[in-house]
């Protein structure tokens, strides 16, 4: 094989790489905006991740946080995400990582999986999600599951904890009818 030949191979597969890295999520209506470590760490804590647990993230990436939980408090650690490219880096991370036995990552839509099992929901994802996964969360997790989520809130829900800093929500399953002004309303004085 000549090198030309090679060189518009390699180019050609980074191509498409990168077409499906950004293109994929792009239809699925998420865009791929990771978050801080600090970010992560503290929406982990928030919600008082413990060794043994189970951690669905919804829209997972490249699985920063499914490493961070794995790694850093022991957790099982579920991600779900839509895009090939993205399953794939994230499945590598915890392998580059030595996580791997605690990590799976799956390709799909999160909104079609059982979320049964989980003690922990991570989501940072957009609002436009949120009639959606609040009737899926509502209906799927057990009684004491948490939820905790980065730029979003649900409308119908009275968060648990609030980091106004950095824009982390807390749920706990069952959720509370309100909403982020009825939380407010109680903790401002």
């Amino acid at each position: 094989m000549s090198l030309e030949l090679v060189l518009v191979l390699l180019a050609s597969l980074w191509i498409v790489y990168n077409l499906l890295d950004y293109l994929v999520p792009y239809f699925h209506g998420l865009p791929s905006t990771p978050t801080s470590r600090e970010r992560i760490r503290k929406a982990l804590e928030m919600a008082d991740l413990r060794a043994g647990e189970t951690l669905y993230d919804l829209g997972s990436g490249y699985g920063r946080v499914l490493i961070i939980a794995a790694r850093e408090f022991d957790a099982k650690a579920i991600g779900i995400d839509a895009g090939p490219v993205q399953t794939l880096r994230a499945w590598a991370g915890s392998l580059l990582n030595g996580v791997s036995s605690r990590v799976q990552v799956r390709m799909g839509n999160f909104l079609q999986a059982d979320l049964s099992e989980a003690d922990v929901v991570f989501a940072y994802l957009t609002s436009d999600y949120v009639p959606k996964l609040e009737q899926k969360l509502a209906a799927q997790l057990k009684p004491g599951a948490r939820i905790v989520t980065i730029s979003f809130d649900f409308s119908n829900w009275e968060p648990t904890a609030f980091d106004e800093q950095n824009l982390i929500f807390l749920y706990k399953m069952p959720p509370t009818a309100g909403n982020l002004g009825t939380y407010l309303a109680k903790h401002i004085r």
